[in-house]
C-alpha cells in the first residue's frame, strides 16, 4: 500500500474513532453533571406535544446524540410511560437538539484541542470531587472531538485531488439521489449522524467538496440516523414500533421536501454564507440546523395525522406493559372519595393481573428458558414496584377523607393488598434469578423435580388469580378457596422438599440443582401466603403470614 495513502487511511479512522469517543465522553460528562434523570425529564416534561419538542432539544443536547434520545422515547413508550402523540414531539425536538454538535463543530479551535483535551484529563486523574470529573469528562469529550476532527481533516485533505473522488462528488451533484443515498448508507455504518455531519464539514473545510453536493448527503444522514431507533424497536410493544417508525417518516417527508427544492435550498444557503461570512464548517451547521427546525415546523401541525398514519401501517392493538396508573385522578379525592376509593381499587386489580402475568411468565422461562419471558417478567416485576409506590401514595393521600366504615375497611385491605401483589413480584423475580442461575451454570433438575416444580407453580397462579378475583368482587367463597389452596401449596411445599431430600440421598440430584429446587419452592409458597393475606382482606379476617 502506498505510505501516502495509508496514512490517509490511519488518520482518518484514527480521527474518526478519537471524534466518536469525544461525542460519547462529552454526552456522558454532560448527562452525568446534569444529573442522570434525562428519563424523568422526559415522562414529567412531554404533557403535549410541544413541550415534547423542548425536552427532545434539551435531552438530546445532553446525550449529544439524537438516536440516544429516539431509542430512550421508544423505550418509554414500550414501558407505557409515554403516549404514541407525546413521543413524536420528543423524537422532531430529538432532530433539532442533535444539530447542535455541528454547530459546535464549526467553532475553529482545532488548534487548541490538545491543550483542551490535557485539562479534561488532569481534572479527571487528579480530582475526587464526582461534579468537577464529570464536567472533566465533558472537557475531555470537547477535546477529543475536534482533536479527531482535525485528524480526519489531515486524513482527507489529499481527496480534493483525486480524480475518483472529484467525478463522485460531481455525480453527487447532479444526482442528489446518490448524496443522499452515500450519506444513509454511511450513517447506518457509523452509527453516528454527528460523526459523518462531522466528516462532511471536514471535506468542506478542506475544499473537496461543494456545497451542491454536500447537501444531499447531509440529509441523507438524517435519513441514516432512524435505523438505530427502528433496530431498538424490534421485537417492542406495537406503540414503539410506531414511534420508531414515526421517526423513518418524520425525516423521509422532510428530505423529500427538501430535495424536491435542492436548486433553492442550496442558493440560500450559499446566500446566508456569504452574508454572514461563515466558514464551510459552520456552513454545513446553519444548512443541518435550519433543515431540521423547518422539517419541524412544517410537521408539527400534522403530529395527529402522523400518529394515525403508524396506526394504520402497524395494525393491532397496544399490549404494552403500562408503568403508570390508568385509573388514579386526583380530581376525585376531594371532589368525590367514593370514586377515588373505586379507581384505586380498579387499579389495584390491574396490578394483581400483572402479578398473574409476571407468574405465568416465569412458569414459561422454567420450561422454555427463552430471555423473552424473563424480561417480560421482569418488565413486569419493575411495573408492579412503580404502581405499588404511585398507588399507595394515591390512597395515603385519600386517607384524609371522611369515609364510611365500610369504605374505611375498604380503604385498609386496599393498602395491605397492594404491598402483597408487589411482593409477589419480588418472589417471580427471585425464581427468574434462580432460573438464570440454573441456565448459565448448567444445572438440571430432575424429571420428577420438574414435573413437582410445574404442579406447585400451575396451583400458586391459580391461587393467585382466585385472590385477585376475590378481591374485585369481594366475593367470600373465593376467599375461602383461595384459603383452601394455600393451605395444599404449604402441604405440597413441605411434601417436595423431603422428595428433594431423597433424590439427593439417592444421588440423583446434584447439590446445586438442590438448592435453586429448594428456593424456588420456597418461593411459590411464599406467594401463596400473600396471596392469603389478599383473601384474608376480603374475609376480614386479616393475619400476616
Amino acid at each position: 500500500m502506498d505510505v501516502n495513502v495509508q496514512t490517509m487511511i490511519f488518520e482518518f479512522i484514527g480521527g474518526l474513532g478519537i471524534f466518536l469517543l469525544g461525542i460519547k465522553y462529552m454526552g456522558e460528562g454532560l448527562q452525568k453533571t446534569a444529573g442522570d434523570r434525562l428519563q424523568e425529564i422526559l415522562d414529567k416534561t412531554t404533557s403535549n406535544p410541544f413541550m415534547g419538542v423542548l425536552a427532545g432539544i434539551f435531552v438530546t443536547v445532553l446525550l449529544q446524540t439524537s438516536t440516544g434520545t429516539t431509542v430512550l422515547t421508544v423505550g418509554l413508550v414500550n414501558a407505557g410511560f409515554m403516549t404514541l402523540r407525546q413521543s413524536i414531539g420528543v423524537i422532531m425536538g430529538a432532530n433539532i437538539g442533535t444539530t447542535m454538535t455541528a454547530f459546535i463543530i464549526g467553532i475553529e479551535i482545532k488548534e487548541y484541542a490538545l491543550p483542551i483535551l490535557a485539562v479534561g484529563a488532569l481534572m479527571l486523574f487528579f480530582l475526587k470531587s464526582n461534579k468537577l470529573s464529570n464536567i472533566g469528562l465533558t472537557i475531555f469529550g470537547f477535546g477529543s472531538l475536534f482533536f479527531g476532527l482535525d485528524l480526519m481533516g489531515s486524513g482527507l485533505k489529499p481527496l480534493r485531488h483525486m480524480e475518483m473522488f472529484h467525478d463522485l462528488t460531481v455525480s453527487m451533484s447532479d444526482t442528489p439521489i446518490l448524496g443522499v443515498v452515500i450519506g444513509t448508507v454511511f450513517t447506518v455504518i457509523v452509527q453516528s449522524s454527528s460523526a459523518t455531519i462531522g466528516i462532511l464539514q471536514s471535506l468542506m473545510t478542506e475544499g473537496a467538496i461543494e456545497l451542491k453536493a454536500a447537501l444531499p448527503v447531509l440529509f441523507g444522514d438524517n435519513l441514516g440516523t432512524t435505523i438505530t431507533a427502528v433496530i431498538a424497536s424490534i421485537g417492542a410493544t406495537v406503540a414503539a414500533r410506531r414511534a420508531a417508525l414515526t421517526h423513518v417518516i418524520f425525516n423521509v417527508i422532510g428530505t423529500v421536501i427538501v430535495v424536491s427544492l435542492l436548486t433553492v435550498y442550496t442558493a440560500f444557503i450559499s446566500n446566508l454564507q456569504g452574508w454572514l461570512d461563515l466558514n464551510p464548517s459552520m456552513t454545513i451547521a446553519f444548512a443541518h440546523g435550519i433543515f431540521n427546525f423547518s422539517n419541524t415546523i412544517i410537521q408539527f401541525p400534522f403530529i395527529g395525522l402522523l400518529a394515525l398514519l403508524v396506526t394504520k401501517i402497524i395494525p393491532g392493538e397496544d399490549t404494552a406493559i403500562k408503568y403508570k396508573p390508568q385509573h388514579l385522578d386526583p380530581i376525585f379525592i376531594n371532589q368525590s372519595p367514593s370514586i377515588a376509593l373505586d379507581q384505586a381499587k380498579a387499579e389495584v386489580i390491574h396490578m394483581g393481573k400483572y402479578s398473574i402475568k409476571g407468574l405465568e411468565e416465569t412458569s414459561m422461562f422454567l420450561n422454555s428458558h427463552n430471555q423473552k419471558n424473563a424480561e417480560m417478567a421482569s418488565q413486569l416485576e419493575g411495573a408492579l414496584n412503580n404502581l405499588d409506590r404511585e398507588i399507595t401514595s394515591y390512597l395515603v393521600e385519600l386517607s384524609g377523607t371522611n369515609f364510611s366504615e365500610v369504605e374505611r375497611n375498604n380503604h385498609s385491605a386496599l393498602i395491605n393488598s397492594v404491598r402483597d401483589i408487589e411482593r409477589i413480584g419480588d418472589h417471580f423475580e427471585n425464581i427468574t434469578e434462580l432460573i438464570n442461575y440454573k441456565i448459565s451454570n448448567k444445572v438440571d433438575i430432575t424429571e420428577q423435580g420438574m414435573i413437582d416444580l410445574n404442579e406447585m407453580f400451575d396451583l400458586t397462579i391459580s391461587t393467585v388469580k382466585e385472590a385477585v378475583r376475590a378481591l374485585e368482587d369481594m366475593d367470600r367463597e373465593a376467599a375461602l378457596n383461595v384459603v383452601q389452596k394455600e393451605n395444599e401449596i404449604d402441604k405440597m411445599e413441605r411434601r417436595y422438599r423431603k422428595k428433594h431430600i431423597i433424590r439427593l440421598n439417592e444421588g440423583a440430584c446434584t447439590g446445586a440443582a438442590g438448592i435453586v429446587f429448594a428456593d424456588i419452592i420456597s418461593n411459590l409458597e411464599r406467594i401463596g401466603d400473600h396471596a392469603v393475606n389478599i383473601a384474608d382482606e376480603v374475609l376480614g379476617e386479616r393475619q400476616k403470614h
